[in-house]
């Protein structure tokens, strides 16, 4: 996935040349809720900082401080050793964690239900590289956040020091830059730089790697720093002469749908997309990182598309004369066999990276910018248009997309083992909880019910790994987010699978007082390859069996896991018992509560396009598609 060139970190090292000159102060407006973003590059209050004589460690801990920064996810180590000891006496709130994996993907967590900038730190060598998969998965999901690592010192890099891995060459290409930091007067302005380009444009993971001796050594800090980055200057606004051609498409489809991405979530988007959909008319369909942004009972929402989408969605797409794209990247996920998708569609692509339009499908007419400010403009040319041609009446295309919604709900088949239906289970956790909720998921089957079972009516309360497939982001995610929203319930739901890889962040929520609570959908195997293995493979289950729910030796235990973690933890295994287990859970908020729901392991995530083929083959049960008329 392309998101363009990065810097060189070697030309970035030597910008600075001796202490920075102390900034002229500028008179900021009284009003608390100004956007200092709007009159400064730099995050945060933008105060002005004279020079201070302190080490590089210093330096990183008060440059974290005035870009506003709260909460760090962190665990230290030699090399960053320097940084924690002056983070010691910072207001931040430092969460340790017990692996630096957990780190960053509660920095994820963190970021994506406060659209703020998240942070974790780690030492060199492997504790930069337990970062890895959370910085690629902020990567495919364009989450914002800044990961700070410690380097062996600047005398031994490239001598395989100990603990020594050239981290920045590792996460060149699933970064939107990595910086390496030999000379501490670098610090503050590297710092800005680092969270500017993790929160601008297209979101994303940064890196900002640190010599030690860079930490040890004296510099002069002021603040604010100035910001230098050549070439990157993300385009926001879009072209007024696209705007109006593809207002001019609108007004002549048919059968338009907006299909709405992740980016319109990063973009805090929701309001101008509900004005937009309800102008148009158009029926809406929500990606799976998009879920949330436009209301579930919203008449014009039509459902998930994709791989595990509703017919109603695959269909709309598929039959669509004109797809109104924003802020999705046409994933293999929602295409399918990628010529095969949409054959009839002209595409109105807006994305503020110019590196996804046409990239999958070509676009009949794209549009670079953000789609906080392109969704509004759009609006208000087809506005001006249907003043004078007026609303197009799109009665049979909804009548046939009706249809479809009425016919193929989606539901569930009880399994014929005696055992809970996962579905239910994760369908009266929502229901019991509320939309105002945040439910966090890991990967696989729990995590496709999870985005269909819920109904979600606000963005920001679905998290998910949805590009890189992460198993073990639930449970830290899910951290994250608590500590971002403290005053909402928090639910991690998870694979027993899933949740054996990350279930250590249970100690570090225990001790920091982070009432998750994580439902482990227990069926006792990996359930998505169970699956796969089911259907194409001929039941011929290859190291998928894990041995912990109904009818097995249950190692681990995850109640006995769960009580030596200092969590609330229960098992529930029958059906009349499943919502007083959730009220149960909900009524603990001093401590974390896993529930152990031991579930039917035959359950199948439907509906299902099976991988290799158009989405018109959808299935909505094994070996049954669909029957219907092409809508005319």
């Amino acid at each position: 996935m392309s998101k363009g060139s990065p810097i060189s970190p070697s030309l970035m090292a030597s910008k600075s040349a001796g202490a920075p000159k102390a900034p002229e102060r500028v008179e900021r407006p009284a009003d608390a809720g100004v956007d200092t973003a709007a009159v400064s590059p730099v995050l945060g209050p933008n105060n002005v900082v004279p020079p201070t004589v302190m080490t590089g460690s210093q330096a990183i801990v008060r440059a974290l401080e005035e870009l506003g920064v709260d909460d760090i996810f962190g665990l230290p180590g030699g090399a960053i050793l320097p940084t924690y000891d002056p983070l010691m006496a910072s207001r931040m709130n430092h969460v340790l964690v017990r692996h630096e994996q957990g780190a960053g993907h509660a920095a994820q967590g963190y970021a994506m239900v406060t659209g703020r900038v998240g942070v974790c730190i780690a030492t060199s060598g492997p504790g930069a590289t337990n970062l890895v998969t959370a910085i690629m998965d902020a990567h495919m999901d364009s989450v914002p956040i800044v990961a700070i690592t410690g380097q062996v010192s600047s005398g031994v890099i490239g001598t395989d020091a100990f603990q020594e891995a050239d981290i920045v060459g590792i996460t060149m290409p699933i970064t939107k830059h990595s910086f390496l930091v030999t000379d501490p007067n670098d610090i503050p302005h590297v710092m800005a730089e680092a969270f500017h380009l993790a929160s601008t444009g297209r979101p994303g993971p940064v890196l900002v790697d640190v010599a030690k001796d860079a930490q040890q050594g004296q510099m002069t800090f002021s603040w604010p720093p100035k910001i230098d980055l050549p070439g990157y200057h993300p385009v926001v606004r879009g072209h007024n002469k696209q705007v109006r051609e593809a207002a001019r498409l609108i007004a002549a489809a048919s059968k338009p749908v907006l299909y709405v991405g992740g980016g319109v979530v990063k973009a805090h988007a929701s309001a101008e997309l509900l004005e937009l959909a309800e102008l148009s008319g158009a029926p809406v369909v929500t990606t799976l990182m998009a879920r949330g942004v436009f209301p579930d009972s919203h008449p014009q929402h039509v459902g998930m598309p994709g791989m595990h989408g509703t017919v109603s969605a695959v269909t709309a797409l598929q039959q669509s004369d004109l797809l109104i794209t924003l802020g999705a990247r046409f994933d293999d996920r929602v295409t399918g066999v990628l010529k095969s998708f949409a054959p009839n569609a002209k595409v109105i692509h807006a994305d503020i990276d110019p590196a996804e339009i046409s990239k999958n499908r070509t676009a009949d007419v794209p549009i670079v910018g953000s789609v906080k400010e392109i969704i509004p403009e759009l609006s208000d040319a087809l506005r001006a248009l249907f003043a004078v041609s007026g609303t197009p009446d799109y009665t049979n295309w909804w009548a046939f997309l009706n249809n479809l919604k009425e016919t193929y709900p989606l539901g569930w088949t009880e399994p014929d083992d005696g055992l809970s239906a996962p579905q239910r289970v994760i369908e009266r956790i929502g229901a019991l909880t509320g939309p105002e909720g945040v439910y966090v998921a890991g990967v696989g089957q729990h995590q496709m019910w999870a985005s269909q079972f819920i109904k979600y009516e606000r963005p920001h309360a679905w998290l998910n790994s949805g590009g890189a497939g992460t198993m073990g982001y639930a449970v830290p995610a899910a951290m994250g987010a608590k500590v971002g929203n403290p005053d909402r319930v928090v639910w991690a739901i998870d694979g027993d699978g899933c949740f054996q890889m990350t279930n250590q962040e249970l100690a570090t929520c225990a001790i920091n007082k982070i009432p998750i609570k994580v439902a482990i959908i227990n069926n006792s195997s990996l359930g998505m390859v169970r699956q796969w293995q089911t259907l194409f493979y001929e039941g011929r289950y290859s190291n998928t069996d894990l041995n912990t729910g109904h009818d097995t030796v249950r190692i681990p235990d995850f109640v006995k896991l769960a009580d030596a973690y200092g969590c609330a933890s229960f098992r529930c295994d029958r059906d009349e018992d499943i919502d007083a287990t959730i009220q149960k859970a909900l009524e603990i908020n001093d401590r974390p509560v896993v529930i152990d729901f031991v579930v039917s392991p035959n359950s199948m995530v439907w509906p299902m396009v099976p991988a290799g083929v158009s989405n018109d083959q959808i299935q909505v049960a094994r070996n049954m598609t669909p029957e219907w008329e092409e809508e005319d």
